[in-house]
């Protein structure tokens, strides 16, 4: 048996009791913990079952099957950058390298010193006017060159 952090188990306990007897609780309360500590680690997965009367297998299915719930905590910033079909199209495999190589992370990765993490999604939607990112939640549209890319930049360093 793993041996969870008191911290973490405290924080599952409360957040479990936010969401008692309300049905489908599972996931407002990953969402819930991950804003607190800034992931959902193996660790908690056993307390959240505990809480919730649910098996390990479960919550661990949850946890695996949604992209956003990490088992490490992301950069400062996020930059989820789309590489669906519409947005490679229109030459977003050469973009993606110019903003991995600008914001000195690979892609999926969170830098070393933690300002930033690079994450790929696939659509945010936004077809007609790609290739296009979201950074910190906003959507940063027409990323065509370097200028773009250097706005990027800038927020992140922000």
């Amino acid at each position: 048996m793993t041996m969870i952090d008191e911290s973490i188990e405290a924080t599952v306990a409360r957040l479990a009791k936010v969401h008692a007897g309300r049905r489908g609780a599972l996931l407002p309360l990953l969402h819930d913990l991950q804003a607190a500590v800034g992931k959902v680690d193996d660790a908690a997965v056993a307390a959240i079952a505990a809480e919730l009367n649910l098996s390990r297998a479960e919550v661990h299915g949850v946890v695996s099957f949604y992209h956003d719930f990490r088992h490490v905590p992301a950069g400062r910033h996020i930059v989820k950058y789309c590489r669906a079909e519409s947005c490679q199209s229109r030459g977003g495999a050469a973009i993606e390298a110019a903003l991995a190589r600008r914001l000195d992370v690979a892609m999926g990765e969170t830098r070393a010193d933690g300002r930033v993490t690079l994450e790929p999604v696939y659509c945010l939607g936004l077809c007609a006017v790609g290739p296009n990112a979201l950074v910190d939640g906003v959507p940063v549209a027409r990323i065509d060159g370097d200028a773009a890319i250097e706005r990027i930049a800038a927020t992140v360093a922000a």
